[in-house]
């Protein structure tokens, strides 16, 4: 008689980041390694697992499903049920079967994900049938999130569709033991997507090898738009300043930072000075620009980012980069492929129309992308990587909140704009979007969160806006609710929004001091604020302190001119006293005229408290920068000069007063002092970092007496202002040093492409009430 063995069964639904990372191959091999039966499937909002065996042997796989899961996949939860022994086997063997679309349930989404070394080996191997194939991919590396249009993630919903696996390769997507095991994008030259090389208008260039074309191309100094993952990048000869320049005037950036991209971690310490966390970061799966100090003997030109001490470098994230990193044997601008304020190119027809102007020759392919996608832009700050800008590679996985949200979306701020979709315990951070000045981004705006909505199966039920009446962004929310009266809209104040955002960030839930310093926010008074300090949780805030309200002499005029800020915070503080300072010298007097008689009728100079803006006076008023080219410039170079003597410990005076129940910063003394070391002759290092020092001092004592009042000891910073390294090292030291546990944002940005975050936060809370 037949032995009959006694069998388990156990049902088991896994969730997070478990498409796309070859988790379904990983179970497979997992449940043939503890000899069991059944199968594995992928469905809109899970990968759903069936396992039949012997107790012992199901624990087994249990435990091997919690630790050993593919390095790219993030689980989230796993739910096991199990049945009790059985005597009948129904499984003969473990199988993986066909993907399951199940209406309004949603599934995380990988980000794109930088090339692996197993697929670089592939690569520069002559012998190898992919060598120098630009798409090659496998379960661990490549497109994802660009790709996909609908979940579950399978070839059919994603931009692969078009391409039929040859023989070789479905043979190694369909073989458990092969790295390319159900890897949606696998394709190789006989029948994955190809390269084209094209002139500025679109017409093919004949050639043998478009690589190495392209390779002599930029060695000769061209400009080449190059498609990549999310949207073409523009490229040249990151060491010919004369090509720089080239591609500044071209695509009208003549002064903000370009990021580079050098073939290897050794190259780029050639070029900067690179610490362990930097290193870990540039090789990561996310492969961001990292922002890195820059050595003085490098051979990049200084027209990549004038006046800067900081140069942004990535690694190839694409075998198409490393092949043409490799066989140009430069570094290389890799700049995104647009005009100033416009989103990316990404698609070829698109950059053709878009670019013709800038390029001189198109690297394309014929691989659809489905989202534009910009390069993350990051910093190593406290051993912490900090986003400066966060997309490629980290964009869309969540951020986890501490609660269960509603459905709701926040839209974001004007400038650096991302928005946010939340339910159940995630907040979908998008990619950055971009300064909403114009139809084209608005387009990729609303276009993006269609998209999301569309993945994470999410009807917002609240839409969160910022206050500010004429944001594009605040414009779009009163639309849509406008459109459905189901929809509650939720203002929300911008600097509340700020440190919400680094408070979830951080998870935390307790009310904290909130110090948010950054350009522009529309008050709840109706002024610009922008240096505050709150007392905040996730339902309210109360405006605890702030710098005084000084006017900007031609509002928005003013930001791009900062020696109008300086001079009409002059003329409010200390009258005509100060018209021979030499940062006038060259001021026209009929402008100087005009300042004085707004500031006397109070015509278009609006009040601020802005913190930025005191930032961009003091830089105006030194002689740094008179006239910005790009946001926040008169800053950045005030800061990289008070770096040539940041251990100077010299301050300048400031008086605290308290008015209408808040403390204010009083900044006549501060000017004062400023303006004495000026005609004292004292070198503009030592008075920049004086200033910083006082700004940090002043972070410091209003804490302190917010925190006597409350007994509140954490203090969360946030805002444009704390991405200047100087000032949040001084800052911190000073805070930790009076014992207060200090919290920066660590997974979105400091700056406004983190309001969204707060937005949403804010919103669900306000809709609880």
């Amino acid at each position: 008689m037949a032995k009959v063995t006694t069998l388990n069964l156990a049902y088991i639904s896994v969730k997070g980041v478990v498409q796309g990372v070859g988790f379904r191959p990983f179970i497979y091999q997992l449940a043939a390694k503890h000899n069991l039966k059944g199968w594995v499937r992928n469905t809109s909002g899970d990968v759903r697992i069936e396992v039949e065996g012997e107790a012992k042997d199901i624990e087994q796989f249990l435990l091997g499903l919690r630790e050993q899961a593919p390095p790219l996949s993030h689980i989230e939860d796993i739910t096991v049920t199990h049945v009790l022994p059985r005597r009948t086997a129904n499984y003969e063997i473990f199988e993986i079967r066909h993907s399951l679309a199940e209406e309004g349930q949603y599934q995380l989404v990988s980000p794109d994900i930088a090339t692996c070394p197993d697929c670089l080996r592939e690569i520069f191997s002559p012998e190898d049938r992919r060598h120098r194939y630009p798409f090659t991919n496998c379960t661990n590396c490549g497109p994802r999130f660009t790709i996909i249009a609908d979940v579950p993630y399978d070839r059919p919903n994603t931009t692969m569709h078009r391409f039929r696996m040859c023989p070789e390769c479905q043979q190694e997507y369909d073989d458990s033991l092969d790295r390319r095991f159900h890897a949606q994008p696998n394709a190789c030259p006989r029948c994955g997507p190809q390269l084209e090389l094209t002139d500025a208008r679109g017409n093919p260039v004949t050639c043998a090898d478009v690589i190495g074309k392209t390779s002599q191309l930029l060695r000769e100094g061209k400009i080449i738009a190059v498609k990549g993952l999310g949207g073409f990048l523009l490229a040249c000869d990151a060491t010919n300043q004369a090509v720089v320049n080239r591609l500044r005037q071209r695509k009208n950036r003549p002064a903000r930072p370009l990021a580079i991209m050098v073939s290897s971690l050794d190259e780029v310490r050639k070029h900067c000075n690179v610490n362990n966390a930097e290193a870990r970061l540039l090789a990561s799966p996310g492969s961001p620009i990292v922002l890195m100090k820059w050595k003085p003997d490098s051979t990049i030109t200084p027209a990549v980012a004038p006046g800067l001490k900081y140069l942004g470098v990535m690694l190839p994230y694409t075998p198409m980069h490393h092949i043409l990193l490799r066989e140009t044997g430069l570094p290389l601008v890799m700049t995104s492929g647009n005009l100033s304020e416009e989103p990316i190119a990404k698609d070829n027809d698109e950059a053709i129309r878009r670019l013709a102007a800038i390029s001189d020759y198109f690297l394309m392919h014929n691989r659809d992308i489905y989202a534009r996608y910009d390069d993350s832009v990051t910093m190593i700050e406290r051993g912490v990587p900090q986003f400066v800008r966060r997309a490629r590679g980290y964009a869309p996985y969540p951020i986890h909140l501490t609660y269960k949200s509603q459905q709701i979306l926040g839209c974001g701020a004007e400038e650096k704009n991302t928005f946010c979709l939340t339910r159940d315990n995630f907040a979908f951070l998008s990619q950055h979007i971009g300064d909403m000045e114009n139809l084209e981004t608005m387009e990729n705006f609303a276009n993006t969160i269609a998209l999301y909505k569309k993945l994470f199966r999410i009807e917002p039920e609240i839409i969160a806006h910022d206050l500010h009446p004429e944001y594009l962004a605040t414009k779009y929310a009163k639309e849509l609710a406008a459109k459905d009266k189901n929809i509650k809209l939720v203002p929300v104040q911008h600097h509340h929004a700020h440190i919400t955002s680094c408070m979830a960030d951080n998870g935390l839930e307790e009310p904290v001091i909130g110090v948010s310093f950054d350009g522009t926010g529309y008050g709840s008074d109706g002024h610009i604020w922008g240096g505050e300090f709150l007392v905040a949780d996730y339902r309210q805030f109360t405006r605890m302190g702030h710098l005084e309200y000084l006017p900007l002499p031609g509002g928005a005029l003013a930001i791009k001119k900062p020696y109008r800020i300086a001079t009409g915070y002059l003329l409010s503080l200390f009258g005509d006293s100060n018209q021979h300072l030499p940062f006038l010298k060259n001021a026209d007097p009929l402008e100087i005229d005009i300042i004085k008689s707004q500031l006397e009728k109070n015509i278009n100079s609006p009040l601020t408290s802005s913190c930025g803006r005191l930032f961009d006076a003091v830089s105006a008023l030194i002689g740094v920068r008179s006239v910005i080219e790009y946001e926040a410039q008169a800053a950045i170079e005030l800061e990289m000069l008070a770096c040539d003597a940041a251990s100077e410990t010299g301050r300048y005076p400031f008086t605290l007063i308290e008015q209408d129940n808040m403390s204010l910063i009083k900044l006549q003394d501060l000017f004062a002092a400023i303006v004495h070391d000026l005609h004292s002759k004292t070198p503009k290092p030592e008075i920049a970092v004086r200033f910083h020092n006082t700004i940090a001092r002043t972070i410091a004592e209003l804490c302190r007496i917010i925190s006597a009042k409350t007994g509140i000891t954490q203090v969360a910073l946030s805002g444009g202002v704390f991405q200047n390294r100087l000032l949040l090292r001084k800052a911190v030291a000073l805070l930790e040093s009076d014992g207060f546990e200090v919290f920066t944002h660590r997974q979105v940005p400091c700056n406004d492409g983190g309001i969204s975050l707060g937005q949403v936060v804010i919103a669900n809370f306000a809709s609880t009430e």
